[in-house]
């Protein structure tokens, strides 16, 4: 099914010929002439990608585009005759993913519209594999030996990470940073348990080692030799 655009756009010869031009290009198109209706309508029936006029009567496009990032991480692509820097700046730092300045050619238009659907599209699910070993990125669930195992969110961001750099040593701060997102500090053993639940998965039946510790270095993901 077309992605649904919703144009909150108060100059209506603009508003118009934005929604002929989307919606002969295949888009489903939903119109709003002030910031009110165009909030709830995009309440009411979630669009994929909004259109906003930062000037908007009454309630302003900016202020548009804040609640509606309250709420949704839905793309908004930002409309104005303004081009200053810092109104560049206001939009974006308001939660809108890009901006372009009237006027504008409808192709370009269009383009940005392509790429940030694109770029908030659901990645297509993957299987990773190594060796005997399998990560399905769909399921959140790994596989070795003709047995499926379950993983916590930390196991499966964690296998991952050695899934993405098989035979790459993995310093204890590069998996700090990559799983946790912040330093524990060189006292914490957080990495040593999660390496351990691992191996308990995946080494069911006396199935040969695959997580190797580097002493005094970090992990590597590895068959043995």
């Amino acid at each position: 099914m077309s992605a649904r655009i919703l144009i909150i756009e108060d100059e209506e010869r603009i508003r118009q010929f934005l929604q002929r031009g989307l919606s002969f290009d295949g888009y489903r198109v939903d119109v709003a002439a002030d910031g009110q209706a165009g909030l709830e309508l995009a309440r009411e029936n979630p669009p994929d990608l909004v259109l906003l006029d930062i000037m908007l009567p009454g309630m302003d496009g900016l202020e548009v585009c804040r609640r509606i990032r309250t709420a949704s991480e839905v793309p908004i692509l930002m409309l104005t005759a303004k081009e200053t820097v810092e109104d560049r700046v206001r939009g974006l730092d308001a939660g809108a993913d890009d901006y372009l300045v009237k006027p504008f050619a409808f192709d370009e238009l269009v383009a940005r519209i392509r790429a940030l659907l694109r770029r908030a599209a659901p990645a297509k699910p993957q299987v990773y594999r190594f060796g005997d070993l399998e990560l399905d990125t769909g399921t959140r669930q790994g596989r070795r030996g003709g047995r499926t195992f379950d993983l916590t969110a930390k196991e499966y961001e964690l296998l991952e990470l050695f899934m993405h750099h098989p035979r790459q040593v993995l310093t204890r701060e590069i998996i700090f940073d990559r799983v946790w997102e912040y330093d524990f500090g060189g006292e914490s053993n957080i990495i040593e348990v999660y390496v351990r639940y691992l191996r308990q998965k995946t080494e069911v039946g006396d199935l040969p080692r695959l997580i190797h510790t580097v002493r005094g270095i970090g992990y590597v993901l590895r068959e043995d030799e």
